[in-house]
């Protein structure tokens, strides 16, 4: 299993027990992809995942750039114009994952929510 994949897993879980329902995992909407799209009461949070091995756990959050905040974004518009959620909030996150290759197991996860 890649790690991105790991890192996505170890995410949904992390989220999954903080009370958000998953809506979706790896959605692709024409060229555009969404990690994860998850719900907590009344807002949609589109999720980034970004799962590094041996560098410091920032440096996920910081592959995040300008261009891929606009992919995510683009996805997210396309993914509620086919959906028929009324909601009062949207909001775009990003979970960024250090995963220790010796542990088998993530060593940390930071979640920024409202990140962009």
């Amino acid at each position: 299993m890649e790690l991105g994949t790991i890192g996505e897993e170890a995410a949904e879980r992390f989220l999954r027990l903080r009370g958000y329902r998953i809506l979706g995992k790896n959605v692709r909407l024409n060229r555009y992809e969404i990690d994860l799209i998850v719900m907590k009461e009344d807002t949609i949070v589109f999720v980034e995942v970004k799962t590094r091995s041996n560098e410091e756990i920032a440096k996920g959050y910081e592959a995040v750039d300008h261009v891929k905040q606009a992919r995510i974004r683009r996805a997210a518009t396309l993914y509620l114009m086919q959906s028929r959620f009324t909601l009062s909030e949207v909001r775009f996150d990003v979970i960024s994952v250090r995963y220790d290759l010796k542990g088998q197991c993530p060593a940390h996860i930071l979640h920024f929510k409202n990140a962009f």
